[in-house]
């Protein structure tokens, strides 16, 4: 007799979603299972995702960017879906069906790279040039127009209460903003390499920035000058970074690696899982916290199980660490048991020169 035909696999994570042309950019629903990508073509798509086997389904495409689409965001509300690109141009899309709702073209002087929503009907953009613009969506308009950058603005970040607005800059500092009353406060000292990143961790009082360096550098709230603290991740970089917890941040780096960071005590907890070897472009959250997506220049976007992070306790106490071990595997995903793989990942790096010449793995 014929098999009944077998019922979906249930999964951890949902299926990789494949692109034809890389990602950029990613964002997930803030209470949906919807995701959200921008590619380099200038186009956006939305995905329904979903742990059942075969069921990720492509909802709508929007061509309207004549440029690489370098950020998406999803507003507070999640019915709309802010975008923008290297053609300069700001969009909202409708979540529903990918209308086209406003179009703000020639927003910026440069190309543009990144957007945050604020509030239901405030937004912040910032560009190549290190301008940052913030719109009021009712006046259709900027109403803070800034350039204190030298280089581009690489990622933004708001208080919980929409007053004070960071950016993270290709020149080495982060910039504070207080688009309530619409004006610039101060830009940090430069730190080493270009920042990629910025977050706030424990409910605010701290805030991180990542670096091309692969350090991590933490700021005291109201005390945005100089850096409180420095860690640094033994990474090649921090391209990206979310936070998970309020201690707890996932860092996405050049050598395809995403990992799970504890801030104070500064702690690489382990590997969240990879893209091998290819640079990880953006990481997003989903509502729950138990689900990580990410983009990388393989094309796709990958789903890793981070529900083991919220219960991890991070001793006060260093323990001394058996030098040059590999990251702990923190999914079932994670390259954990291919030691090969972590050849080039060891966490000191001190005798590469020796370990380069007596190399086999080639």
């Amino acid at each position: 007799p014929q098999e009944p035909p077998a019922e979906p696999r249930p999964r951890d994570t949902p299926e990789d979603i494949c692109f034809e042309a890389a990602a950029n950019a990613i964002a997930l629903h803030p209470a949906r299972a919807l995701l959200a990508a921008g590619d380099v073509d200038g186009d956006v798509y939305l995905y329904s995702y979903s742990c059942v086997q075969g069921d990720n389904r492509q909802l709508w495409s929007s061509g309207h960017h004549l440029k690489s689409c370098r950020d998406v965001a999803f507003s507070h509300d999640g019915q709309r879906l802010l975008t923008v690109s290297k053609d300069k141009a700001i969009h909202l899309l409708t979540v529903e069906d990918g209308r086209l709702e406003t179009r703000i073209a020639k927003a910026h002087s440069s190309a543009l790279n990144c957007v945050l929503p604020v509030d239901h009907h405030i937004l912040a953009t910032g560009d190549d040039g290190g301008e940052l613009k913030v719109w009021d969506l009712r006046k259709g308009d900027a109403v803070l127009e800034a350039r204190q950058h030298e280089e581009y603005i690489s990622a933004m970040a708001v208080d919980g209460n929409g007053k004070i607005l960071l950016t993270a800059s290709g020149d080495g500092t982060m910039g504070v903003f207080n688009i309530k009353r619409r004006r610039f406060e101060l830009l940090s000292e430069p730190q080493n390499g270009d920042l990629t990143s910025v977050v706030l961790l424990k409910r605010g009082k701290k805030v991180a920035c990542g670096s091309s360096e692969g350090t991590i550098y933490l700021f005291n709230w109201d005390g945005f000058g100089a850096t409180s603290d420095r860690f640094a991740l033994r990474a090649e970089s921090v391209d990206c970074m979310v936070p998970i917890t309020e201690s707890i941040v996932c860092t996405g780096s050049l050598d395809g690696v995403i990992r799970a960071v504890n801030i104070l005590p500064n702690r690489v907890l382990g590997c969240v899982g990879q893209h091998m070897g290819e640079p990880i472009e953006q990481l997003a959250v989903a509502p729950g916290g138990q689900l990580l997506a990410s983009c990388a220049h393989d094309q796709k976007v990958k789903f890793w199980d981070i529900s083991s992070l919220g219960s991890m306790v991070v001793d006060e106490y260093r323990q001394k660490k058996k030098r040059g071990g590999p990251l702990k595997a923190l999914s079932s995903k994670a390259a954990g048991s291919g030691e090969d793989f972590f050849a080039d990942l060891r966490e000191e790096q001190e005798d590469t020169a020796e370990a380069a010449t007596g190399s086999d793995s080639d």
